[in-house]
């Protein structure tokens, strides 16, 4: 008799539930069709990762403007230091509107055809179509990565001009730079950072440039001296640097701004744009240290502008392996590249046969090359590094991979900028300035004003 009423007790019960069970069970179906039908959430910038870019595009742009300008122009003599300042600030300026208008969709969009996108990516953000306030990569501002990149291809292009100072045509100089950047840098920046050759097939380490940036851009300042030739009186005239107060300006802001440079490029405010910073101290200090006691030992005393160099030298052996070495990597990085730097401006140089005026190839194609090799080594666990890329496993392997890059970068921005002056030198009739030009200087004869009214 109880279980028949525990029965009837259970029954009436699911009669009266059934009814509320259905009701709700209907109302949970609803409500997850309804968020099935949303339209997905937009990814959101980050805004610490975008501020954290946004400071670091500005100390980019501060390298170039005035960080370069005033490094390359207390380096020159009197009569040619408004023209410095001129050819940084208009080529920082054409760089940026070249960027906007085809370079950032070359550089970091992907072509329809795979062999072309080893090269190069595509139009299909060309004038910066479809770039908009809302549109976001990982935690990132397409706008603010676009900022970002073109503060790296502004200051690549006005490293080049440290190398044919003082006799350059201005107008073969602009030509010459937007044939560079369309044929060299983009095509290079695509194969390292926009998933092309260099990436894919080499799997070479580059956080920030080492040969995108410094070794690109020495590999045609060493041809625009070739091209241009030794200036007026190089060996019989005095020509020291006008002002060196100028230059340690320069150097120091350049060191500020590679902070920018390296941390930046993690795109994010972690720990690994932590160890670029911290690596972004080390190596230049021990670099600037390397070059002025090497100096001070073989030339009889330190100076202000080995000290400088030396610092530069640190700063650019260090770019491509900030992110991949432990401290002590980049301590040994920096007393490395800021010897054998030295030796590229004295012994190197010699043995080519070049007036490469402010030293670009012997500090920036010399520290590239140390620094991207060097990467291979370094990276590894075994010496405290962070490891070898996807694809490579010992540091043969790796070390094979940054050689190619080296070798690759070389090859191809050489023919590119043979091109690039031998097409300069047929359309203006030359690429320098007449022999009266020079001995007045380019301050009054190519712009009509001078630095020093005082002259």
């Amino acid at each position: 008799m109880r279980r028949i009423l525990a029965w009837l007790a259970l029954a009436t019960t699911l009669c009266f539930s059934a009814p509320v069970l259905a009701q709700e069970g209907a109302e949970v179906v609803t409500a997850v069709q309804e968020v099935a039908t949303q339209a997905p959430v937009a990814p959101e910038a980050s805004t610490v990762d975008n501020g954290f870019v946004m400071i670091c595009t500005a100390l980019v742009i501060l390298m170039s403007i005035p960080g370069i300008a005033l490094f390359y122009g207390g380096l020159v003599r009197a009569k040619n230091m408004l023209s410095i300042l001129v050819q940084a600030f208009v080529i920082f300026a054409l760089m940026y509107v070249l960027w906007a208008i085809y370079g950032y969709s070359l550089a970091f969009t992907s072509s329809d055809s795979e062999t072309v996108n080893q090269i190069i990516g595509s139009l299909d953000k060309f004038l910066m179509m479809g770039i908009t306030p809302e549109t976001v990569t990982g935690s990132l501002s397409d706008l603010t990565f676009f900022s970002f990149q073109g503060a790296f291809a502004a200051i690549t292009a006005c490293l080049i001009i440290g190398s044919f100072a003082e006799r350059i045509k201005f107008s073969a100089l602009l030509f010459v730079i937007v044939v560079w950047f369309t044929f060299s840098y983009l095509p290079l920046c695509h194969m390292v950072w926009g998933g092309g050759y260099i990436d894919s097939a080499w799997h070479a380490w580059d956080f920030a440039g080492g040969t995108v940036v410094h070794i690109n851009a020495a590999i045609c300042a060493l041809v625009g001296a070739y091209f241009t030739g030794k200036r007026t009186g190089l060996g019989r005239e005095i020509m020291a640097p006008h002002n060196l107060v100028m230059t340690m300006i320069g150097a120091s802001l350049l060191w500020v701004g590679w902070f920018g440079f390296n941390a930046g490029s993690e795109l994010a405010a972690d720990g690994t744009a932590a160890l670029a910073f911290a690596n972004t101290c080390v190596a230049p200090a021990a670099a600037t240290l390397a070059w002025l006691f090497a100096e001070w030992i073989l030339l009889g005393r330190p100076s202000l502008l080995g000290a400088c160099s030396g610092g530069v030298a640190g700063l650019v052996a260090i770019t491509p392996a900030c992110a991949f070495v432990n401290v002590g990597g980049a301590l040994i990085i920096g007393l490395v590249a800021g010897f054998v730097c030295l030796w590229g401006i004295h012994g190197l140089k010699k043995l080519l046969h070049v007036d490469d005026a402010l030293d670009v190839f012997g500090v920036h194609g010399v520290g590239g090359i140390v620094g991207a090799l060097l990467t291979g080594i370094f990276c590894a666990p075994s010496l405290g590094g962070m490891g070898f890329k996807d694809g490579w496993d010992s540091i043969a392997g790796q070390f094979t991979g940054q050689l190619v890059s080296v070798v690759v970068t070389v090859v191809w921005c050489g023919v590119v900028s043979i091109v690039a002056f031998y097409l300069a030198s047929k359309i203006f009739g030359g690429v320098r300035v007449t022999h009266d030009e020079e001995l007045e200087g380019l301050d009054l004869t190519s712009h009509g004003e001078r630095a020093y009214n005082i002259l």
